[in-house]
């Protein structure tokens, strides 16, 4: 599995990775950004399968019904019924404190529709659970999938959004016109 999507990434869609997954981190949250498209979805597949980790993600719960929701459960999805009021964010938490292990995979923007704000769930997860955040990006302008170093969040929310905003400021995604982050409105 791992020749093929090493062969779809390179040779197919054009891609290059930059950077690695840290080996001595047991537990870290991976997001990836802009999410623009579905390939999005394709890219993080096929990087999970190339960096040999088991990253898990929640995706919204109407994914995981028949006849195609056992490919998403197989994949590592966990679903979420985002209708409902119960703390999401403290759920995640609690699973990834009793685990040993856990690689949490998400989209900041929480869909692929235009916006101009992310969702702040991974940076309550990441500040509970005090685990630090690795950046990906899905850059199609220079066809990269650029992994970065572990950062470990300050608590200084403003201080934290603007190194993200730093890091994602050129980044472009699939369909670059779906989002023009404006970090300051997700303080």
């Amino acid at each position: 599995m791992k020749t093929i999507a090493k062969f779809i990434l390179y040779n197919i869609m054009g891609f290059k990775i930059v950077g690695d997954y840290p080996k001595d981190l047991k537990k870290f949250i991976i997001i990836g950004a802009p999410h623009t498209s579905n390939y999005d979805f394709i890219l993080g597949v096929l990087m999970k399968t190339i960096k040999g980790i088991d990253a898990k993600f929640v995706g919204k719960h109407t994914l995981f019904k028949p006849p195609y929701g056992f490919i998403f459960k197989a994949l590592g999805g966990y679903p979420v019924d985002r209708s409902k009021s119960d703390n999401i964010v403290q759920a995640i938490i609690d699973i990834i404190n009793k685990e040993e292990t856990f690689i949490l995979a998400m989209a900041p923007e929480g869909t692929r529709k235009k916006r101009d704000k992310w969702k702040t769930g991974f940076y309550h997860i990441a500040l509970g659970a005090n685990i630090p955040i690795i950046f990906n990006t899905f850059d199609f302008g220079k066809r990269e999938y650029l992994i970065s170093e572990p950062y470990y969040l300050t608590g200084d929310k403003e201080k934290d959004f603007a190194y993200f905003h730093d890091f994602y400021k050129d980044v472009k995604g699939r369909f670059p016109d779906q989002f023009e982050p404006d970090f300051h409105k997700s303080i």
